[in-house]
């Protein structure tokens, strides 16, 4: 990463949403126009990298999920608990500022995110993603994450091994 520090935060409405530019339209408008209402219902929890400027670089979103049994991998099924599906954090959005990409922020904020669901009190067994096309998903993958079966764009992370991706990252 860059000389730059950021304060990884929850997003507030003091935060200056207006100059974020990704350079997907999808996730800067999400950004701008709908997470503080997500974030109101509590349906999802959103981080944003400060600089000391207070200027976004880049935010996450997590929320609960689950994740059906028989969508996981036979290898991995079988050592859990017969129940339908199984507890997850999905993460939802993730996103860097076209003026701090290549910097490694996106790694980082991905990262503070597996902290965050280490750190968690409430039982998750993995750490999911919806990738929105190949290129996060090789992201994800050069991360640890697991394709699902049959979900070429659906991967995850089991938090067992989350600590050491996360520290790698």
């Amino acid at each position: 990463m860059s000389s730059t520090l950021f304060q990884v935060a929850p997003l507030d409405h003091r935060h200056d949403r207006t100059g974020f530019h990704s350079g997907s339209e999808p996730l800067d408008r999400y950004f701008r126009d709908h997470v503080m209402q997500d974030i109101r219902r509590r349906v999802t929890a959103c981080f944003v990298a400060l600089t000391g400027e207070q200027w976004i670089a880049g935010f996450y979103t997590l929320a609960s999920a689950s994740v059906l049994l028989s969508d996981l991998p036979a290898s991995l099924s079988r050592k859990l608990p017969r129940y339908p599906s199984v507890p997850a954090i999905r993460l939802g959005r993730l996103a860097v500022d076209q003026h701090f990409k290549g910097q490694g922020l996106g790694g980082a904020l991905l990262a503070d995110a597996l902290e965050r669901a280490l750190r968690s009190e409430i039982a998750a067994y993995a750490l999911v993603v919806d990738a929105k096309d190949e290129s996060a998903a090789a992201f994800y993958q050069h991360h640890g994450f697991i394709r699902l079966p049959d979900q070429a764009l659906k991967l995850f992370l089991p938090l067992a091994t989350a600590r050491g991706v996360a520290q790698r990252i």
